[in-house]
C-alpha cells in the first residue's frame, strides 16, 4: 500500500478508520471513564482524597507534557510504527491498572498510560492524514471526530454500567480487545509513512514541560495532605517553578523547532485564546471530577446514574457543535466566546443546589443541559479561532498547543480545587465535608467561566484567518 491513496468506500479504508478511531477512542474514553470509578476504587484500595486526585492527574500530566512529542516521534520514525507502539503500550498499562493491589501502584500505571496515549492520540490523526487520498482526508477525520466524539460521551455511561455490574477493575480491561482491533487494522491496513523532513523532536522541552507540571500538582496536592511547610512540598514547588523557567528558556533557544514555538506566542489573540483555553477546560474537569464523586457518595447515585449525569452535556455538544461553528464563522467568535461560558456558569450555580435527596430529572438534569448549551456554544468557536490566530503552516502546531493547554487547565483544576475548599484526606467520604466541598468547588468553577467570558469580550476579535469549522479538525479535548 501506498501511502495517500486510502478511500473511506474500501476495505483498506475502512480498516484504516477503525485502527484510528478505536485507539483514538479508548485514550478518550478513559479521559472520562475513570472519574466515575473514584469512590469504588477509593473504597477498595483505601485511598484518600489525595490518591484519588494522583489517579486522574498522573493520566493528564504525561498526555499533556508529552502529546506533541508524540506527534514528532511519529514523523520521524513512521506514523504506523509509532502508533502501533502507543497502542500496545497503552493497553499494558490498562492492564497494570486494573491489576493495581494500591493507589501507589494504580497512579504509576496511569501515568505509563498517559505515555502511551501520547503516542497514540496524535498519531491517530496523523494516520488519516497521510493514509487516505486528498479528495477523501476531510471526510475520513470528520467521521473520525464524530465517533470518537462518541466514545467521548459514552464513557461515563458504559464505565457507570460496567463498573455496578462487575467491578471498576473492567474499566481499564475493557481496553484489550479494543486494543487488539486496532493493532490489527493498523498493520493490514495501514501504510507507512514518515515526514519528508522531520525536525529534530524536542525531548529537552518535553522533560521540562513534564517536570514543571509534575513539580506544581505535587504541590497543590499533598499540600493540603502534608503541609505547605513540609520540605517534600517546598521541594516541589522549588522544581516545578525551575523547570518552568527552563522550558521557557530551552524553548526560546530552539525557536521554530521547539515543541511550544515562542513565534506562535507573538500573536496577542493566540496568547490570549490558549489562556482563555486554561480557565474553560479547568472548569469543566472541576465539575467532571466533583459531580461524579458527590452525586454517588451524598445523593446515593449508582455509578450508571453518576456516569449519565454528565451525558445530557456531551450529547448537546454531539448535535450542535456543527450549527455552533457556522454560527461563528457569521458572527465572528467573540460573542459565543462571551455568551457561552456565562450560560455554562449558570448551569454550575444550578448544579450547585443539588442535595442528598436529588433526583436526576428535576435536580441534576436542568443543570447539566444548561451547562451543556454554554459548552456547546464555546467549543466549536474556540477551535476556529485559535485555527485562525496563526498562519497556516503553523495550524497543526496551535492545535496541539492549544490541546495542551486544555489537558493542563483540567490538571491543574484537579489539583488545586480540593485544596481551594478545604477537601483533603478521606473528607469526601464524609457526606457534609463534601457536600460543602462540592459547592464551593462549583463556585470556583463558575468564576473560572466568568473570567473566561471577560477573555472572550476584552480580548477576543474575528481572526483575519478565520476558517470554516470543518476545513481543519483538531483532536477531541
Amino acid at each position: 500500500m501506498v501511502s495517500g491513496t486510502l478511500r473511506l468506500g474500501t476495505g483498506p479504508g475502512r480498516g484504516a478508520l477503525l485502527a484510528a478511531t478505536l485507539a483514538s477512542g479508548m485514550a478518550f474514553l478513559d479521559g472520562t471513564i475513570v472519574n466515575v470509578a473514584l469512590p469504588h476504587l477509593g473504597a477498595e484500595l483505601d485511598a484518600s482524597l489525595a490518591g484519588l486526585q494522583w489517579t486522574v492527574n498522573g493520566y493528564m500530566l504525561t498526555l499533556a507534557a508529552f502529546v506533541l512529542l508524540g506527534g514528532s516521534l511519529g514523523d520521524r520514525y513512521g506514523r504506523r510504527r509509532v502508533f502501533t507502539i502507543g497502542v500496545l503500550w497503552f493497553t499494558t498499562a490498562s492492564v497494570l491498572c486494573g491489576l493495581a493491589a494500591n493507589v501507589e501502584w494504580l497512579v504509576a500505571a496511569r501515568l505509563l498510560q498517559g505515555l502511551g496515549a501520547a503516542l497514540l492520540v496524535p498519531g491517530s490523526l496523523a494516520l488519516l492524514q497521510a493514509s487516505f487520498h486528498p479528495d477523501e482526508r476531510g471526510k475520513a477525520i470528520g467521521a473520525w471526530t464524530g465517533l470518537s466524539g462518541v466514545a467521548t460521551a459514552a464513557g461515563p455511561f458504559v464505565g457507570g454500567w460496567l463498573i455496578d455490574a462487575l467491578s471498576w477493575r473492567a474499566i481499564f480491561f475493557l481496553n484489550v480487545p479494543l486494543a487488539l482491533v486496532a493493532v490489527f487494522a493498523a498493520v493490514r491496513w495501514v501504510p507507512e509513512s514518515r515526514a519528508p523532513r522531520a525536525e529534530r523532536f524536542d525531548v529537552a522541552g518535553a522533560l521540562l514541560a513534564a517536570a514543571g507540571l509534575a513539580g506544581i500538582t505535587y504541590a497543590l496536592i499533598e499540600g493540603a495532605e502534608r503541609g505547605f511547610s513540609s520540605w517534600s512540598v517546598l521541594l516541589s514547588v522549588a522544581v516545578g517553578a525551575v523547570a518552568t523557567l527552563a522550558f521557557v528558556l530551552v524553548e526560546r533557544h530552539r525557536g521554530a523547532t521547539a515543541m511550544l514555538p515562542p513565534s506562535l506566542f507573538a500573536s496577542r489573540l493566540f496568547s490570549a485564546l490558549n489562556v482563555y483555553t486554561v480557565a474553560v477546560y479547568a472548569a469543566l474537569s472541576g465539575l467532571s471530577f466533583f459531580l461524579v464523586v458527590y452525586l454517588q457518595n451524598v445523593a446515593g447515585f449508582s455509578a450508571l446514574g453518576a456516569g449519565a449525569s454528565i451525558l445530557p452535556a456531551t450529547l448537546l455538544m454531539l448535535a450542535g457543535s456543527s450549527w455552533s461553528g457556522a454560527l461563528a464563522t457569521r458572527l465572528g467568535p467573540r460573542p459565543q466566546l462571551t455568551a457561552g461560558p456565562l450560560i455554562a456558569a449558570a448551569g454550575l450555580l444550578l448544579l450547585r443546589q443539588i442535595g442528598p435527596d436529588a433526583n436526576f430529572w428535576t435536580d441534576v438534569l436542568p443543570g447539566t443541559v444548561v451547562f451543556g448549551v454554554g459548552l456547546t456554544l464555546l467549543v466549536a468557536p474556540l477551535t476556529t479561532a485559535v485555527l485562525g490566530a496563526v498562519d497556516d503552516e503553523h495550524a497543526g502546531v496551535a492545535s496541539g498547543v492549544n490541546n495542551a493547554a486544555a489537558r493542563a487547565g483540567g490538571l491543574l483544576a484537579v489539583a488545586a480545587l480540593p485544596l481551594l475548599v478545604g477537601l483533603s484526606g478521606t473528607a469526601y467520604e464524609n457526606p457534609d465535608e463534601l457536600t460543602a466541598g462540592f459547592r464551593g468547588a462549583m463556585l470556583w468553577c463558575a468564576g473560572l467561566l466568568a473570567a473566561g467570558a471577560v477573555l472572550g469580550l476584552v480580548l477576543v476579535h474575528r481572526p483575519s484567518q478565520a476558517q470554516a469549522p470543518g476545513s481543519r479538525e483538531p483532536e477531541p479535548s
